[in-house]
């Protein structure tokens, strides 16, 4: 029910060690569950932060392996295409789930509560994992981990992603946005030098400049930063904006929700069949942009009905495009790269959310009432913020539209690939 924060680039190094896929999966729910039960007891905000960085570690290795798992269970083509079409089905059905029920528990429980419901979850998932999951070799012979490389772009995303936080507020003329930012840079770039000498890197670059690789992950990144960014934003317009309680902000998110379950559970995929991924990651980012838009009326006087029908147009767009998008991103996957396809496209989704809540923010924060602003002069700045980052993120879809052109349209044919293939081990 949380989200995790930026670890997950240690996904891959976790899952290319000799460990068993089931290991992976059953481990990481273990360190999971231990580390929200530890979060739930934090005495202090430095026990409670080591205690969410545990909790991304567990993480990644539990929804990496997963999605590596469905890579190498399910074949090219239909078969996949099904399968991971009732992933984002799941997937899309407990994030709504997380979010009605995380501001149900802290209104009325308390913060701890939302740490301390992750651990019966835990303990129930762990002997189910045990009683279905396929049991095998690990997913890859890389038997190094590429230390230097993780620490590197784990830190550089951390910081990129806390100078545009800073930004949101400071401005980016403020050291403590500047800082960070130059510091992302640094690391990052230090990464790729990493990358281009390492003999086991963690992102063979080689793999990047595969095909369609490094437009679907740019997609994905894209694509995923307009969805965090307006899945945090609109709830908060509906309580300070229009005056909503958090409990009521959160069921009048259930709609758009049910979009995700059912379009892309069911509908993306069969889209995907017909028309091939890259035609519907255009069609995708074309309604998002324009559900985007269609949240730009929003108003202190409104109500949610009129944003509803930019918010159900934007959950449309999105929810036929993250099917596509896993579907574009692991297409051609040799065997054993089934662990570095679901690490690099699940860190491109993990950047994006945050990423894209910061710049959105940053966009929001950047139309300031003066401090002699009277209460409806502030309240009007604060709907022109938001309705530029409305705008914003139409852009981002936008750009995202762009990158997809170059996607190689691969439309798989319905009776080839069908062959089951068999785990190893």
């Amino acid at each position: 029910m949380q989200r995790d924060i930026p670890f997950w680039n240690f996904s891959k190094s976790l899952t290319s060690v000799t460990l068993s896929s089931f290991v992976n999966i059953v481990a990481g729910l273990a360190i999971f569950a231990a580390a929200s039960l530890t979060g739930g007891l934090a005495p202090s905000l430095l026990s409670l932060i080591i205690s969410r960085l545990v909790q991304g570690i567990g993480a990644a290795m539990t929804t990496v392996t997963a999605f590596a798992l469905f890579i190498r269970i399910f074949p090219e083509g239909h078969q996949r295409n099904r399968a991971l079409g009732y992933l984002i089905a799941v997937l899309s059905g407990g994030f709504a789930a997380g979010a009605l029920a995380g501001r149900a528990l802290t209104t009325f429980l308390g913060w701890r509560s939302v740490m301390f419901i992750n651990v019966p979850i835990g303990l129930v998932t762990i002997p189910l994992a045990q009683r279905f999951l396929p049991g095998g070799a690990g997913l890859s012979e890389n038997k190094h981990l590429d230390v230097p490389g993780a620490l590197t772009v784990t830190t550089g995303i951390i910081l990129l992603i806390y100078g545009l936080t800073n930004a949101a507020g400071l401005g980016f003329a403020s050291l403590s946005t500047a800082v960070p930012l130059g510091l992302s840079v640094i690391f990052l770039g230090g990464f790729l030098a990493i990358e281009s000498r390492s003999k086991t890197p963690l992102l063979p670059l080689s793999f990047i400049r595969r095909g369609s690789v490094l437009a679907s992950n740019v997609v994905a990144l894209l694509l995923t930063s307009v969805v965090g960014g307006i899945s945090f934003i609109l709830p908060v317009c509906f309580q300070n904006i229009l005056g909503y309680s958090a409990v009521y902000s959160g069921i009048l998110t259930l709609p758009p929700a049910l979009i995700f379950f059912v379009v892309g559970g069911w509908i993306a995929s069969r889209m995907v069949d017909r028309l091939g991924a890259k035609r519907v990651l255009l069609l995708s980012t074309a309604i998002v942009a324009l559900g985007c838009l269609m949240l730009t009326p929003l108003s202190p006087h409104g109500n949610y009905w009129i944003l509803l029908p930019g918010f159900l147009v934007w959950a449309v767009g999105a929810s036929i495009g993250f099917p596509a998008m896993n579907i574009a991103a692991v297409a051609g996957t040799q065997h054993g790269e089934e662990g570095l396809a679901s690490g690099v496209v699940n860190t491109s989704f993990r950047i994006g959310f945050p990423l894209g809540l910061a710049t959105l923010l940053t966009v929001a924060g950047a139309i300031d009432p003066p401090s002699s602003a009277s209460a409806s002069a502030a309240t009007a700045a604060v709907v022109a913020g938001f309705q530029a980052a409305m705008v914003a993120a139409s852009i981002l879809a936008i750009i995202a539209f762009a990158v997809a052109l170059r996607l190689k349209n691969t439309k798989p044919q319905r009776g080839s690939g069908e062959k089951q293939s068999q785990l190893v081990g």
